[in-house]
């Protein structure tokens, strides 16, 4: 896979010494792989634990990744596998999960990282209550996968403005390149609203936007900058909305569920969502594993490479100043 259409992911993870058993028949052990991990024995998070982030490109299906740079961990360059899904219960009985990531180098492992998928609290017991293999890429899938909030309106092919929990698979919905164009699969997905994981909410009007616009944060909306004020050497960019966070026209909203949506089409397609372009789901090695068997092979398989797709802009670009600010001020002036 080229560079330029290899995908990337930074994911936020824990290194194992930080989830070490309290009880149990591991007692002392940092968390492992499947092979060694032992179900019931209780683990505790370090109170000094911090989140760090791993960058990961894709290479293939099955979960198989490469440490790419830019981030806070690993060796640029060696193999990382999605090894299993865990499931841990509270005393209160709540269940949580997390995945489970090995790097290997030379064939051996060199770390084992956990990608929790809901905030746990550090000197609390959680007992190990489950080892999933087969569900792990599943689970990574869906978080990779670019989604859309309940009650989101997207413009169909006839203008109307429909919730997305409303639009169903056959319908037509406008898109920037292609026109009306078939939704293939609609996806739907229920995780917990926290931490890395928790949507994004573009106030109304921030980037022109007809209302709230709430979006999963690996989310890329599709810009048109009428002068140049980014630099990026070209009026059409594609940003990422985690990196347009002010703490106020731009946020995170922190706290319990989120019902995520996700639209398909034989392509990659720019749409539009509360008046404002924001891209489709995109099938890569990332988030093949969340769509259903029955989806034919040509798409299944993935989408070819668009030209948009070359237009994203690196976090640093947006780094300086509000952001969002100036994009709105661009696309407008």
């Amino acid at each position: 896979m080229s560079d330029t259409n290899r995908q990337f992911q930074s994911v936020q993870v824990l290194p194992s010494d930080a989830f070490r058993v309290t009880d149990g028949v591991a007692f002392g052990e940092a968390l492992a792989f499947a092979d060694e991990l032992i179900m019931d024995d209780i683990y505790e998070l370090s109170p000094v634990a911090r989140p760090l982030a791993l960058a990961l490109a894709a290479e293939g299906d099955g979960g198989t990744f490469r440490i790419a740079s830019g981030g806070q961990v690993g060796m640029i360059g060696s193999d990382v596998y999605l090894d299993c899904c865990i499931t841990l219960m509270a005393t209160d009985g709540k269940t949580y999960e997390a995945l489970v990531l090995v790097e290997v180098v030379s064939g051996g492992v060199e770390a084992v990282y956990m990608l929790p998928l809901a905030n746990l609290l550090p000197n609390h017991p959680y007992r190990l209550v489950g080892v999933d293999r087969q569900i792990a890429t599943t689970r990574f899938a869906e978080v990779a996968s670019v989604s859309f909030t309940r009650g989101t309106r997207i413009t169909m092919a006839s203008g109307a403005q429909v919730p997305i929990e409303d639009v169903r698979v056959g319908d037509r919905v406008l898109t920037r390149d292609d026109g009306p164009q078939v939704v293939r699969w609609i996806g739907a997905t229920t995780l917990r609203a926290v931490g890395d994981f928790a949507p994004v909410v573009i106030r109304k009007g921030a980037l022109h936007n007809a209302n709230d616009l709430v979006l999963s944060p690996d989310h890329r909306l599709f810009v048109y900058q009428r002068q140049d004020r980014l630099g990026a050497g070209r009026h059409e960019v594609l940003v990422k909305v985690r990196h347009l966070i002010n703490g106020d026209t731009v946020f995170q909203r922190d706290g319990g569920f989120v019902d995520y949506f996700q639209l398909l089409f034989d392509q990659h397609q720019i749409i539009y969502a509360e008046g404002i372009a924001a891209e489709s789901l995109l099938i890569d090695p990332r988030t093949r594993a969340a769509l259903p068997d029955h989806l034919d092979d040509s798409v299944r398989r993935g989408h070819a490479h668009r030209h948009h797709l070359d237009y994203e802009v690196r976090e640093s670009m947006l780094s300086a100043g509000d952001a969002v600010a100036l994009l709105r001020r661009a696309s407008s002036d």
